[in-house]
């Protein structure tokens, strides 16, 4: 699998998804976000969309990430969001934020070395952030908020299952 970052916000980068593949596929589409994804093959797997934080320059902020659905928990999308990160702080920035709304993303963005900073935003979603506000002490808390929600079953028993904070994830290769 290999990395490749399609374009920054400002380079207006877009990109076509099929919608049964991949969530939030139609997001992909505008011009207004920078884009990466992953390729196996040259096929896109994983693409995640970002762009600056509207009221903090120093911030970038990771709006989509989706995972092609054959592919999803192999934990592509925290290697992808690793990277991702990486790359921001080599363009400048000293935050990376993220807000996830359900359990699932919760783990993929922690396994990315994002920490939990208490925020909500949206529709019930959590923010993240690197550096993580604690080091990661925060993990179980945000995990636990997600009890809140009317979760499907499988969410509530991934919930469960989750009893330590996951290692963080090497990047990948460009």
């Amino acid at each position: 699998m290999e990395f490749e970052l399609l374009g920054w916000a400002a380079d207006g980068p877009t990109l076509r998804l099929d919608y049964e593949q991949f969530s939030y596929a139609g997001k992909f589409v505008m011009s207004s976000t920078g884009k990466a994804v992953v390729r196996e093959d040259d096929d896109v797997v994983a693409a995640a969309a970002f762009d600056p934080d509207r009221t903090d320059d120093s911030t970038l902020r990771i709006r989509y990430v989706t995972v092609r659905r054959d592919c999803r928990g192999e934990g592509i999308g925290s290697r992808l969001l690793r990277t991702v990160r990486e790359r921001a702080l080599k363009r400048g920035y000293d935050r990376v934020a993220i807000a996830v709304n359900n359990p699932f993303a919760y783990e993929a963005a922690s396994k990315a070395g994002f920490g939990y900073t208490g925020e909500r935003t949206g529709l019930a979603e959590r923010v993240l952030a690197w550096p993580a506000p604690d080091g990661g002490e925060s993990y179980r808390a945000g995990l636990e908020s997600f009890r809140e929600d009317d979760l499907e079953p499988d969410a509530a028993a991934f919930i469960e299952s989750r009893e330590t904070v996951p290692a963080v994830v090497d990047p990948l290769s460009a």
